[in-house]
């Protein structure tokens, strides 16, 4: 018996009303992982293999944009949402073109306040290049998806208004003005968040956002993730897919207005 039938067959069935959110992701860095306190770096080679699990199960990366949309139309089987936290400069050598090799998209979360920069808040880390503005252009013209992680990456949750104002509207501004396209999904800095980033977010105009483990806040404005790392070998990821509907909310709450039927609690 599949390991993953035998682990499904030990949980609880949900209520015939709800419905697991979509599966969605979450990277960081894509580079040797020699130094890596926070846990956020996937080697090439172990992201190669991670790519080719999908693949071998028939699953599809896809950005979190095209995943909702195929939500709200139905036709979302088989399709695995893909981010990347902090908008690094190795996405460009290291995941772009395993991506493309497969066929997959992805959704980029980028800095427009630290183009070309590094990455100051993992303060003990090791320093890390960010995307600069050219960097982002060309992620864009490859068929990635590019979604605000904030100006600055500083945690909504701790800012005051006019900060809350600049992380969420003027970052979109921004990276609308280089890619010329509109700019859909935001991702909370850390993951933190609560109902006045939430109400930010909305206002800023975006369409969906990613959080973490967001708890009672999930819905469309923060969508839960799985964090994919360097030791998540092909046993772990089934055990992550098949635990995910664990994370359950009424569907209606999972897909925003513009691909599909108005958000539950919408104001």
């Amino acid at each position: 018996m599949p390991a993953a039938t035998a682990l499904r067959r030990l949980l609880p069935k949900p209520p015939l009303w709800m419905k697991p959110p979509p599966w969605v992701a979450m990277y960081h860095s894509i580079t040797d992982t020699g130094d890596d306190p926070y846990r956020v770096t996937v080697s090439p080679v172990r992201f190669a293999r991670q790519l080719h699990w999908l693949g071998d199960r028939g699953l599809r990366g896809v950005s979190v944009g095209e995943l909702l949309a195929a939500t709200a139309e139905g036709r979302a089987k088989g399709l695995v949402g893909l981010t990347f936290d902090d908008g690094y400069a190795d996405f460009l050598d290291s995941a772009l073109p395993l991506l493309r090799r497969h066929g997959f998209t992805a959704t980029v979360f980028v800095l427009p306040g630290r183009l070309g920069g590094e990455n100051g808040w993992d303060t003990e880390g090791p320093r890390k290049s960010l995307l600069d503005e050219d960097g982002i252009r060309r992620i864009a013209e490859a068929g990635m998806e590019v979604g605000s992680h904030g100006l600055t990456h500083v945690p909504l949750t701790e800012a005051d208004d006019a900060e809350l104002a600049a992380q969420t509207r003027r970052s979109r501004e921004l990276l609308e003005e280089m890619t010329g396209a509109p700019v859909n999904g935001f991702c909370y800095p850390y993951g933190r968040v609560d109902p006045r980033a939430v109400h930010a977010v909305r206002k800023a105009g975006y369409h969906y956002a990613c959080a973490i483990d967001p708890g009672p806040h999930t819905g469309t404005y923060a969508l839960p993730r799985v964090h994919i790392g360097e030791d998540d070998t092909s046993w772990r990821l089934t055990a992550k897919r098949v635990l995910h509907p664990l994370r359950r909310r009424h569907p209606a709450d999972m897909v925003p207005a513009p691909y599909g039927p108005a958000v539950v609690g919408a104001r």
